[in-house]
Order: structure tokens, then sequence, then C-alpha cells
């Protein structure tokens, strides 16, 4: 019998059609991504974190007695705490750890933000996988339309932060609260955080566990 979600609750069947898409889409890019760029979607997808502090991770940054990953945000400089769910903990075991607390997790996207202070050049990067899985169309780094990051997103929909967009979505048809959505990711809006106070580690520990089928759809991608 052919499975059909029309008799799911609307914000299930949301739920469904950003998993299948998302799967979809990310399925493509890791079939032509190298093992970094296929760790450092990994830990996008499942943190909902911005490339530039996934870049930046080191060992030290990981708690596994925890389960935890801690980290300050680049940006706006929030100290941000991730519990890490299941499949990342499995991708995370399967790495070669580092000899040091203080080695990075993905040394070359580590090596290209130390050098330049931005994530610019690691999301041209992740541009070029887009434009080799076929989901972008493929443009010069040189030139862009426009002025700002904002432009080049607005003409080319799909990017690493794409995957953040993925994960605050499914938290939120999953019934997420919102105050706790922001909280896991980070969020930068000053009128947004105003509105919440701290959110505890097992609210958050709740929100990552609330991510049980595109967990499972993602892992069988490495078998």
């Amino acid at each position: 019998m052919r499975s059909s979600t029309r008799s799911l609750p609307s914000n299930l069947r949301n739920q469904c059609a950003v998993l299948k898409r998302a799967t979809k889409e990310i399925q493509r890019v890791l079939a032509v991504a190298d093992p970094e760029w296929r760790s450092l979607v990994l830990f996008g997808l499942y943190t909902g974190q911005r490339l530039a502090d996934i870049a930046a991770l080191t060992w030290d940054n990981l708690d596994l007695s925890k389960n935890e990953i801690r980290l300050r945000s680049r940006k706006t400089a929030k100290r941000i705490m991730v519990p890490i769910t299941k499949p990342l903990r499995q991708h995370i075991d399967s790495l070669p750890a580092g000899d040091q607390p203080g080695m990075p997790i993905h040394p070359e996207a580590f090596t290209i933000i130390s050098r330049h202070g931005r994530s610019a050049n690691l999301s041209n990067h992740f541009a070029d996988l887009l434009a080799q899985a076929g989901l972008r169309e493929r443009v010069p780094h040189h030139w862009s339309k426009g002025k700002g990051r904002n432009s080049q997103r607005a003409s080319n929909s799909l990017s690493f932060h794409s995957l953040r967009h993925t994960a605050v979505s499914l938290l939120k048809d999953a019934g997420i609260p919102e105050g706790v959505v922001i909280e896991l990711v980070g969020h930068d809006s000053k009128s947004m955080s105003a509105h919440y106070t701290h959110v505890g580690a097992e609210a958050l520990e709740r929100a990552v566990a609330a991510l049980p089928e595109i967990q499972a759809q993602i892992s069988s991608i490495f078998g």
C-alpha cells in the first residue's frame, strides 16, 4: 500500500515536506562532497550553526562526556550550547580524534577561516559543491550582482545557510517553542531575544530530540 501524508495534521505534513525536500538536496551535496565537507554539512544540519562557527570548532569545543558542543558565535559573541544528536555523535565518534584539545575538527576549513577571518571563501567552496550537485548555477566568485552577502543569497537561494533554515523549520514544525529554537541556533535578533528568558539545557535537549526522522534518513547515507 502506498503511504500517504494526507491524514496527518498540517504541522506534520509540513515537516514531512521540508524533510523530503531537504533530504534529497543534502543527499545530492553529500554525493559530490569530500569527507571534510560531508562533516561540515552534518554539523550544519544537526546544530543549525553558521559555517564560520562550525569551521572554527576544535576538539576543545566538544564535551563528549556531557554530549554537548559549546562555542562562542563569531558574529554575535554569544555563548551557545548545542546538545549533540545521536547521528551527529555517531559521526563524531568516527572522526580521527586530535592529539590535543585545541586541534581543529575540520583542519582545511579551520585554516581558511583563521587566515581570512570570515567565511566568504568557504561559502564559495560550498557554492561550487551546490553547482556540482546541480542545485544552483555556477557563478564566478569575483562577480556578483548587487552588493554584499544578501544580494548573493537573493540570486542563489541555496547556500550553507540553508541548513540553518532547515533546522529551524523542522524544529518549529515539530512544535518546539520559538524561544528554545532561538537559543539553540544562536539567533542574533535582539527584538526576538528580548521576549525570552534563559532556556535551560533540558529544553535544548528536547529540541534536538525532535529531529528523529531526518536523523535516520541522513544517517543511512553513510551506511
